[in-house]
């Protein structure tokens, strides 16, 4: 029965942090529905507007350093509870935002409440859950991100119905795109009140040596007998000298040679980029129609790509834990190498109509099953199990700053693809732009075979750096 306790215990915290990975997705899906909006109120230019949208990227950069070496300070509940405050402080500022530059400032403050969040809630999660667990529950994060999407996506039309359009007025005078950010109020002011009533992270505990808040928390997750063996370990595998977690951790000692481990989770980051999810997250509607289809049925392949997402991650929750992360990194790679190069395929094949538009013809279905299989395959693989590996394979001595830098190149590396879309599609062409894709997603077969280790079922204090 204690048993039984302790695990409700510890997938009610889960839950309590994965809001973090729900606020992410919902930040940065309500952006699609505002365009309109910023345009109109602000009188800005297709540039102006384009740095509007992407601005919240460079902050989620900054977000996930700091966050990753000020959570070696203050700790990740504390991190987790600033984030918290910087979602609100966003969502309300993004909507009363008077002129173009004030609204860049509050979207940066959201994007360093994104970046925080989308490190700290795997790691924090990494860090409180039993090893036989540890996978289906720092995966929900990437259930709860795409279900942010999601409730955006659903907000934002139901709002604009509601007023007419995005631009009109609608309650106390305010236009709908305004309320869209606002509604955002609701899940991040419940975020901050449920945090305070989470424990700390034991494996902080003990590094800052507060071994009795620890040992508290360890025999409410764990158990009396298992807290006080597991302080032991987790002393153990800290630096011998016991200084704290440092971001020259990262360092092999006395030299400027930085750790393989660090490399590595580098590695992992920005391959899960390169790979070019976030082109079809953030230009999708836009990519179906250049390639033929209507707005209506651009728009409808979007929402059965959310569907196909939200049912590929409940695939990877309930065998994570069984088969381990390494197989699944190697056949999500696999599987978009090939599913990349027939959608490349497809497009060239694409015959240019009299307005310019590109038509697809008998490839169209090619195109379509190819990407929606695509979408499936990396939310099966590279979407959770990135955010699971980072949360948990570093040694305790680096996590944090393990993640600062893993998360700082992860959300520079989602800019640079996302602003790089563009102009790839400007200069060598969709087919290209999708080959290139391919070509990152094979070298990522390589990266994980020869560099990877597996993590499934190892304790947090048996990590190698």
């Amino acid at each position: 029965m204690q048993s039984q306790n302790n695990n409700l215990f510890i997938v009610l915290i889960a839950l309590v942090a994965t809001i973090g990975g729900f606020l992410f997705g919902f930040d940065s899906g309500v952006i699609n529905g505002t365009v309109d909006g910023l345009k109109l109120a602000f009188n800005s230019d297709s540039m102006g507007t384009g740095f509007n949208v992407a601005s919240m990227l460079l902050g989620c950069a900054v977000g996930a350093f700091f966050a990753g070496t000020l959570a070696d300070k203050y700790g990740r509940k504390t991190l987790l509870i600033v984030s918290a405050v910087f979602f609100i402080i966003s969502a309300w500022g993004s909507g009363i935002a008077a002129s173009s530059g004030e609204f860049i400032v509050y979207r940066i403050i959201g994007g360093m409440a994104v970046g925080a969040a989308s490190v700290m809630a795997p790691a924090y999660i990494s860090e409180i859950a039993p090893a036989q667990q540890r996978g289906i529950l720092t995966s929900i994060q990437q259930v709860a991100i795409i279900s942010g999407l999601f409730m955006a996506f659903v907000s934002n039309y139901l709002l604009a119905d509601l007023a007419g359009e995005s631009t009109a007025l609608l309650w106390l005078d305010f236009e709908a795109w305004r309320w869209m950010f606002w509604i955002e109020l609701i899940p991040a002011s419940l975020f901050f009140v449920l945090l305070f009533l989470i424990p700390e992270s034991p494996r902080f505990l003990v590094a800052s040596n507060k071994k009795d808040q620890a040992q508290k928390v360890l025999a409410s997750l764990y158990g009396e007998k298992e807290a006080t063996d597991k302080i032991a370990e987790i002393h153990d595998s800290l630096a011998s000298d016991h200084h704290k977690p440092r971001l020259s951790d990262i360092f092999v000692e006395k030299t400027l040679r930085v750790r393989k481990i660090v490399w590595i989770g580098i590695g992992l980051a920005t391959f899960q980029q390169l790979v070019g999810i976030n082109v079809v997250f953030y230009y999708g509607a836009v990519l179906w129609q250049a390639v033929g289809f209507s707005e209506s049925d651009a728009l409808m392949i979007n929402i059965i790509s959310g569907g196909i997402s939200i049912l590929a991650c409940f695939i990877t929750m309930v065998v994570i834990d069984r088969i381990g992360r390494k197989p699944l990194l190697i056949i999500g790679s696999v599987g978009m190498t090939v599913t990349l190069a027939l959608v490349a395929f497809a497009f060239s094949n694409a015959e240019t109509t009299a307005d310019g538009s590109l038509a697809l013809g008998d490839y169209g279905t090619l195109a379509l099953i190819s990407a929606n299989a695509y979408v499936f395959l990396f939310n099966m693989s590279w979407g959770p199990v990135m955010w699971v590996m980072l949360g948990e394979m570093f040694p305790n001595q680096l996590r944090g700053s393990g993640l600062a830098v893993a998360g700082l190149m992860q959300w520079l590396a989602n800019f640079a693809i996302t602003m790089s879309f563009p102009i790839m599609l400007a200069t060598i062409g969709l087919a290209s732009a999708y080959g290139f894709y391919a070509v990152c997603a094979l070298l990522s077969v390589v990266f994980v075979i020869k560099l990877v280790q597996e993590t499934k079922g190892k304790e947090l204090e048996q990590m190698e750096g």
